[in-house]
């Protein structure tokens, strides 16, 4: 049997790192946090904000609610707040969605 590698998760990431998987300024994710609610990173002594997986989750949801949606941010606070799970599901099923394509074009490319 092969021998397969732990996958690593980390408890927290900086805001520099979630930045970076969003593609977005650490400004704006500030911003987020001064807007929404749901996100509440933790802040050392220094004020330096530590994101845990359920903040990066609620991350995934504002900014597919924002940018890929094209809600305004009071239009997504409603919609987070009114009905959460329902956007959650809809957003799982988009990333289903984006992996099958991705998986179908490399098979195409592959013909």
């Amino acid at each position: 049997m092969p021998y397969k590698e732990k996958e690593i998760t980390k408890l927290y990431y900086s805001i520099g790192e979630v930045a970076k998987m969003f593609d977005v300024s650490t400004s704006l994710i500030r911003f987020w946090e001064s807007e929404f609610d749901i996100l509440k990173p933790k802040k050392n002594k220094k004020g330096d904000r530590f994101f845990t997986k359920k903040d990066v989750d609620n991350l995934h949801l504002i900014f597919h609610l924002v940018k890929e949606r094209g809600y305004t941010l009071k239009g997504a606070q409603k919609k987070l707040k009114e009905n959460k799970d329902d956007t959650v599901n809809h957003f799982e099923v988009v990333q289903q969605l984006k992996k099958i394509r991705g998986f179908l074009e490399d098979v195409r490319s592959g013909l």
